[in-house]
């Protein structure tokens, strides 16, 4: 019984070590982020990704950064080794958390990073597929600030290349601004930031 309680202790005591490496080297990654280090913060996602392999946020940090740097590169070699890391982990991100919203987001953003580079190329192949995803991240959490928020500036983006107006959609973008301080956010290191870039796009779209 003394050596069951002594293994329970030791056991614990490893797992409290390895939650303790992960929340520091979580930490470490998003301050390397804030920090404007966005490759170092993507290289120590990835080696999270390592250490914890049955974790869906390591891969999609990872995924990310790699997404939201490919929307300002225009060298195809980096865009295309940018993006196709990013497909890798968002792939890994899926394999683990299966109907996830916010994994389901990025997917959308990876295709319209690509729209972003040639819209001549990609524009026709993947605009359906963007559709689709908001949609079906729509569905499966309707109130969550990104969903939202992303669903909305594409329908913008799409009625701007068809010349429609926009304001249509500032009721829509102010109620994403107003999810981002009521939406529960489901756990340690989930995403929730957003808030001041919808801000800013309430602010250059909905002028009165």
């Amino acid at each position: 019984m003394k050596n069951l309680t002594l293994l329970l202790i030791v056991l614990i005591s490893f797992q409290g070590i390895g939650q303790s490496k992960y929340q520091k080297g979580m930490t470490k990654a998003f301050e390397l982020w804030q920090t404007d280090k966005s490759w170092d913060a993507a290289n120590m996602f990835e080696r999270i990704v390592t250490a914890e392999p049955d974790n869906w946020l390591p891969p999609f940090y990872a995924a990310q950064i790699n997404v939201f740097n490919s929307f300002s590169e225009k060298d195809k070699t980096k865009v295309t080794e940018q993006l196709g890391k990013a497909r890798d982990f968002i792939n890994d991100a899926m394999a683990i958390s299966k109907e996830n919203a916010e994994i389901i987001v990025l997917e959308a953003q990876w295709y319209t990073a690509w729209i972003v580079f040639d819209g001549q190329q990609y524009g026709m192949k993947y605009s359906a597929k963007v559709a689709e995803l908001y949609q079906k991240a729509m569905l499966l959490d309707p109130e969550n600030p990104r969903v939202v928020m992303g669903k909305t500036e594409w329908d913008m983006r799409s009625a701007k290349f068809f010349g429609q107006p926009v304001d249509k959609y500032c009721p829509e973008l102010q109620r994403a601004v107003g999810l981002y301080d009521t939406y529960e956010t489901k756990g340690e290191f989930h995403p929730r930031g957003g808030k001041e870039y919808a801000q800013s796009v309430v602010e250059k779209t909905c002028k009165e």
